[in-house]
Parts: C-alpha cells; sequence; structure tokens
C-alpha cells in the first residue's frame, strides 16, 4: 500500500467550512448515483448552518480530525464520539460519526490513518449505507462486522438503509 503525503491533525474552528465542502464533494461521489440532485443542493444550502453546529462542538470539546494535502487542501476528515444508547447492546464506548475521504484519496491508507486518529485502537461502532459497498468492504477490511441490525433512513436519506458494524477485540493496549 502506498502512503499518503498528507497531514492528519484536530481541526480548528477554522477549518470547518472547509472540511464541511469536502464532505459534501464526498457524499457527491459516494452518493451520487442515490440520491437526487435536490439532495445535494439542499445540503449545500445548509454548509453555514452545518458549520455553526460544528464549531460549537469543538468548543465543547469533540475533536474532528482532518487530511490536509500538501497544498492544504481538506481531502478527509474522521470523528468519534460516545456511542448512542441505542448501541448500548454492542457494549462498545465509542461511535465512528464521520469518515470521508476524496475518491482522488481512495487506496492511499489515507483512510486507515484518519480512523487511527479518530479511534485508536478501541472496540467502536459505526453506520454505513447498506448501498456502499466500497465503505463496507474497508470496515472489514479493519475488524468491523456487520450485526444484522438494519434502519431505514428518514428525510432527505428516506428509501435508504443503514447497517450497524462493529469492531470488537481492536483494544491490544
Amino acid at each position: 500500500m502506498t502512503t499518503d503525503p498528507c497531514t492528519i491533525r484536530l481541526a480548528v474552528p477554522e477549518d470547518i467550512p472547509a472540511a464541511l465542502e469536502m464532505k459534501l464533494a464526498s457524499w457527491e461521489e459516494a452518493y451520487g448515483s442515490q440520491r437526487p440532485a435536490s439532495f445535494f443542493a439542499n445540503a449545500r444550502a445548509s454548509l453555514e448552518q452545518q458549520a455553526d453546529w460544528w464549531t460549537r462542538g469543538l468548543a465543547q470539546g469533540a475533536e474532528l480530525w482532518i487530511a490536509t494535502s500538501a497544498s492544504g487542501d481538506v481531502v478527509g476528515v474522521a470523528g468519534g464520539g460516545p456511542a448512542a444508547d441505542d448501541d448500548a447492546d454492542t457494549q462498545v464506548a465509542i461511535e465512528l460519526q464521520v469518515l470521508y475521504v476524496l475518491a482522488s484519496h481512495h487506496g492511499t491508507g489515507l483512510g486507515e490513518r484518519l480512523m487511527a486518529a479518530a479511534l485508536g485502537n478501541r472496540d467502536a461502532v459505526l453506520w454505513v449505507l447498506e448501498h456502499n459497498p466500497r465503505a463496507r468492504r474497508f470496515y472489514e477490511k479493519h475488524g468491523f462486522v456487520a450485526d444484522d441490525r438494519v434502519e431505514a433512513l428518514v428525510d432527505d436519506w428516506a428509501g435508504l438503509n443503514e447497517l450497524r458494524m462493529v469492531r470488537h477485540g481492536a483494544d491490544r493496549g
């Protein structure tokens, strides 16, 4: 596997707009065939509101990791947080809530590096779109296993399902 020359660091409030633009570009690459153009237009229209939410989260101690290219562009993001109460049956404490890498950086090891920054070697839970085979294979490669819990999404994501994946035995000290 080749390594990516990108730098990974914790985001600061000034990084949030670029990180959200990158996340939206990643959504367009990954979900363009599964969502109508209006979905992406709505997401773009809410970027300022999302930026405010993320900025408040950082101020309250949330961690968002970003990967920047040599030119300073944000090309990947990852973040984790406490597992939701609905996931208590997994017996893990952390959820991988965000992991996106631009397609131009797929296969470079950047996703793995971002996930390691967000989770370390801890057991974790995540939710992934059912019809995102690339992401599912990536997570399986890193020890996550689908546990047969499926949830139908609502609102702008209606018509799609998410699968829960869990990684146990990751803590190696």
